[in-house]
């Protein structure tokens, strides 16, 4: 993503235009500028004009709905084997879901000194805050003395470790000949080493890399396939099978594994069932992931908007499921039934919404998206790019004046 300086002279090649860096989570920047800007990121890559496209928006903002109600359920899903073959279901795609997104976003990285500030400014400083703002805001409720680690991700920013380091590792996938099997392995690998520790949360870094990098290696056209009619028809009898099959599998199969985070031996199975269920649930949340593309609207919707501020709703939504669980709010018997865990759900649809809105992230903006202007050396090729897009703009400007003035 980046392009190396220029060395200085007249002579050189003229710089080439600015491709919109892929950011996959918060939601793509505007290519009229490579700056670092305090403004809503209002541009996704291949649509004409740089206009985004409102199914992407959608699919995240409805993937962030998910994590939150799942989130949210974490505490009731014990005393309701309904509820929890919804859970099941839910986290068999919703972080898969999610990572093709950020892998999609991600296929223009490259090493290019402005993309790299991003990442730094856009994920490894978010993680640093955030990974010290849980444990402080956790002893701040309960009184606790929680150390701060860095290493050890907290909650939900085991996510900023895994974005950073799959995007870094972009340009390596690149040159694979065939990156998706490589991918793949690695993740069976994984499940058979529990001698990776928690150190990173290596082990959903790992685990999650094949979703990642089949997002680097799709295009647009390959979301068009789950957009037909018989894709969305035949989605509803294989949403209905797996809620069917995570009714049965409550009592039988441990939810851990969902989470990608812990080695075969870990969970008490033999070695060999950690690459078995590493392609078993990879066809499942894939077949389940086409499912939920299949009923993303295409269309604006009144929270299509709220897609480019997936970011804000999920670090911070946390926030407030961990101070419910501090303050013994899921301990009320009347949640644990049917209408407590439909009021539940709809609540951390609506916070999470609210967190997602551009107020909540003008105010976090700060932690999100810095600047930091201050922190990096002043990259000659982008300064060049700069002043030939505002060049490029003014002279648009001018045309579109003469035309009105004609």
């Amino acid at each position: 993503m980046f392009d190396a300086a220029s060395s200085p002279g007249q002579n050189r090649r003229p710089l080439p235009p600015a491709q919109p860096p892929a950011d996959g989570v918060p939601g793509p920047r505007t290519p009229s500028s490579t700056q670092e800007r305090p403004t809503p990121r209002t541009t996704a890559p291949d649509r004409p004009g740089g206009q985004r496209d409102a199914f992407f928006d959608n699919a995240k903002y409805l993937a962030i709905a998910l994590v939150a109600m799942g989130h949210a359920w974490e505490p009731l899903k014990a005393d309701s084997r309904i509820l929890e073959a919804a859970y099941t279901v839910v986290y068999a795609f919703h972080m898969p879901a999610f990572i093709i997104i950020s892998g999609f976003f991600s296929r223009s990285f490259d090493m290019r000194p402005d993309r790299l500030k991003r990442l730094i400014t856009g994920v490894a400083v978010p993680y640093v805050l955030f990974e010290t703002a849980y444990p402080l805001f956790k002893n701040l409720v309960t009184g606790s003395h929680d150390d701060i680690s860095l290493l050890d991700p907290w909650y939900l920013t085991w996510f900023l470790v895994a974005l950073f380091v799959w995007r870094l590792t972009t340009p390596v996938w690149k040159l694979v000949r065939r990156p998706l099997p490589v991918a793949l392995g690695i993740a069976m690998l994984a499940t058979v080493s529990p001698g990776i520790g928690d150190d990173l949360d290596l082990q959903r870094v790992l685990q999650f890399l094949p979703y990642f990098v089949l997002g680097l290696c799709m295009k647009p056209e390959h979301f068009q396939l789950v957009r037909r009619r018989w894709v969305r028809a035949v989605s509803v009898p294989v949403f209905a099978a797996a809620l069917a099959f995570g009714w049965w599998a409550v009592p039988r199969m441990a939810t851990a594994w969902f989470y990608h985070r812990d080695a075969a031996q870990e969970l008490g199975a033999p070695w060999w069932c950690g690459p078995v269920m590493t392609l078993a649930m990879m066809g499942c949340s894939l077949a389940l992931t086409a499912c939920f593309f299949a009923w993303v609207p295409r269309r604006k919707m009144w929270f299509t908007a709220l897609g480019a501020g997936t970011l804000y709703g999920y670090l911070l939504h946390g926030f407030l499921v961990k101070f419910a669980y501090y303050r013994g709010w899921f301990g009320h018997s009347w949640l644990h039934r049917p209408l407590g865990e439909i009021l539940v759900t709809v609540l951390a649809a609506a916070a999470v919404t609210v967190l997602c809105t551009p107020p909540v992230q003008r105010v976090f903006r700060f932690a999100m998206e810095p600047r930091m202007a201050w922190a990096f050396k002043q990259d000659a090729a982008e300064s060049a790019r700069e002043r030939r897009q505002e060049q490029e703009q003014q002279g648009q400007e001018e045309k579109q004046r003469e035309r009105v003035s004609a």
